[in-house]
């Protein structure tokens, strides 16, 4: 493991779903809920979900890119949440919940880009997801942290937050750490 690391942040609906899959990813050496890209100061998590905020829910990824690059971090954010649906995630509504990725510097943005431009290449130009730097971010509630790992049963884990760790596990099983 190398003494460099870096850290991306993704907005892919519920945070529970993207904070389950990240913490299962090879490389990646951290993984913390909040919430950014919103108006307000340190918004509560009843702030974000009244939608006021302008606030996604998102997953800062801290990663070590001598082990897994931050493209193929994106090719997993890509896989476990849909980029074509604006300001939602299956039953999950509002702006909290957009597509987005929120980058830390100059090269991030331009592998980011990149990596969208492929993608509307995919899906026809369908892709909504925002790219922007990353600004006005809080660390979630400590209850947020962990949440798939700590309620597995859950009803909303189990139901939601489950198949999408079991759609990594499958699609990147090289890349699920021990």
């Amino acid at each position: 493991m190398s003494d460099r690391t870096e850290t991306i942040t993704l907005a892919g609906g519920c945070f529970w779903c993207v904070e389950a899959v990240y913490e299962r990813v090879k490389g990646v050496t951290k993984v913390e809920s909040g919430y950014s890209n919103g108006d307000a100061v340190r918004p509560t998590y009843e702030q974000v979900c009244g939608g006021d905020t302008g606030h996604a829910e998102v997953v800062r990824v801290t990663f070590d890119p001598e082990q897994i690059s931050l493209r193929e971090v994106l090719e997993i954010f890509f896989v476990v949440h849909d980029p074509t649906t604006l300001n939602r995630q299956g039953n999950d509504v509002g702006t909290q919940y957009r597509s987005g990725v929120y980058f830390h510097t100059p090269e991030q943005e331009r592998v980011v880009r990149e990596v969208v431009v492929e993608l509307n290449e995919h899906h026809r130009d369908r892709v909504v997801t925002q790219v922007e730097p990353e600004r006005n971010y809080s660390r979630a509630e400590d209850y947020h942290q962990h949440y798939f790992a700590n309620h597995p049963n859950q009803g909303y884990c189990a139901m939601v937050v489950a198949p999408k760790v079991e759609k990594f596990r499958k699609t990147f099983a090289a890349k699920v750490s021990a």
